[in-house]
């Protein structure tokens, strides 16, 4: 008797789930231990040998049991591959690397799946905070165990506590940020994206330049809990492309996109 189907992209988010445990703990046996530390992008970028050790893992796990499925990861040469491959697994195998070498606990490894352009699962494991944040498109989001519920803010007159880049912030209309509780964002992008999700913030200004391997997981996660992330003209993010860097990105709840793109300085629409 044949084992029925799970949901579609059910069982690569649980290859993925386990992926990035075994990932996380290489991680963790790296962490507050310092590690082996080199820059890219003319210094400004930090790669440890945790970076390097994760991504060769996750490579030979994932694509040894999807050896179809494209790859994308920041630690990885880039090839066209990818871009003939229905599905791609795009991943940051340290998001937070400052984070992370520093020794603070902010950090996490990012496994997300596209198909045709779409996100459609999405891992990411932050063991120093003991979160596992996972979901796949019609299944929900959870932390841990936990569904990450849907639901607007039941203070409808609150200010929203969103995080601005400075960079960000300079685009703004004048006043744009008396509205708004500023706060920090923290050194994960995945992990800021993720707080969208989970309610935590309001929403996120993405600044520009930031790559699919920083947004792919996460991306799920809000599409799970009734958020989005768009670019400054309200657009949806299309993954598995040429270029994975992208320009200016807002993530939010589908009630505040509008309202949140307004404060942009028309110049940043377009």
């Amino acid at each position: 008797m044949m084992e029925p189907d799970l949901e579609p992209y059910a069982k690569d988010l649980a290859l993925m789930v386990e992926a990035s445990r075994m990932a996380a703990d290489i991680g963790m046996s790296h962490f507050r231990q310092d590690p082996e530390v080199w820059y890219k992008n003319e210094g400004r970028s930090p790669v440890s040998e945790a970076d390097i050790a994760i991504d060769e893992l996750l490579k030979k796990v994932l694509i040894g049991a999807r050896p179809d499925y494209g790859w994308l990861s920041e630690e990885a040469e880039d090839t066209e591959h990818r871009l003939a491959c229905g599905r791609v697994f795009i991943v940051d195998p340290i998001d937070g690397t400052r984070a992370y070498v520093g020794g603070r606990p902010d950090w996490c490894v990012s496994v997300g799946l596209v198909e045709d352009g779409k996100p459609v699962a999405g891992v990411l494991a932050a063991p120093a905070r003991g979160e596992v944040w996972r979901a796949y498109a019609g299944g929900g989001a959870f932390l841990n165990d936990v569904q990450l519920t849907s639901g607007e803010s039941e203070i409808q007159d609150a200010r929203l506590r969103v995080a601005v880049p400075d960079v960000v912030a300079k685009h703004m209309r004048p006043g744009a940020m008396a509205g708004l509780d500023k706060v920090a964002g923290g050194p994960s992008l995945a992990l800021r994206v993720a707080a969208v999700a989970n309610g935590e913030l309001d929403g996120v200004y993405v600044r520009p330049q930031a790559s699919e391997w920083d947004l792919a997981a996460a991306d799920v996660l809000l599409s799970e809990t009734g958020h989005v992330l768009v670019d400054g003209a309200g657009r949806r993010m299309l993954y598995n492309q040429p270029d994975p860097a992208r320009g200016l990105l807002l993530a939010a709840s589908h009630q505040q996109v509008t309202g949140l793109l307004g404060l942009l300085l028309s110049s940043e629409s377009h």
